[in-house]
């Protein structure tokens, strides 16, 4: 019985983000943190996956709680304007973004594979913003 009782008591796991690169702190960050292939970098399609917003002013170092354990890929969005989508221009975007792991970005985003990584117990990931425009 104790033993159900510590697992029922354990914290979620946790990942700890920190952002760097912002080119101002108008606006807010969309985070997005998923599991699904399918659903990444926007998340819309993933009923399962966490979203939030964190004000750009606070954006340096935030959590998001996973769900379980498991593996998981982060997109974020700087959405300067809090519009609450990312802005384009003729397929560019305008507003800037990031991932974790911070993979080499091309034409489009990156694949979930090369964004994810294992979430146990607190991990962190530390993403750097690209701008294009």
């Amino acid at each position: 019985m104790l033993l159900l009782t510590a697992a029922a008591s354990a914290p979620p796991p946790t990942v700890d983000v920190s952002v760097t690169g912002l080119r101002s702190t108008k606006g807010q960050i969309l985070v997005c943190l998923t599991a699904n292939p399918k659903a990444f970098p926007d998340c819309s399609e993933d009923k399962a996956s966490v979203r939030l917003a964190v004000k750009a002013a606070n954006a340096g170092h935030f959590k998001v709680a996973a769900p379980a354990e498991g593996t998981y890929a982060v997109a974020v969005v700087h959405d300067e304007n809090s519009n609450n989508k990312m802005d384009m221009a003729l397929f560019m975007p305008k507003e800037g973004f990031g991932f974790s792991r911070n993979p080499a970005i091309g034409m489009g985003a990156p694949k979930f594979k090369s964004a994810s990584f294992a979430v146990t117990g607190e991990t962190h990931q530390a993403i750097k913003m690209k701008y294009m425009l």
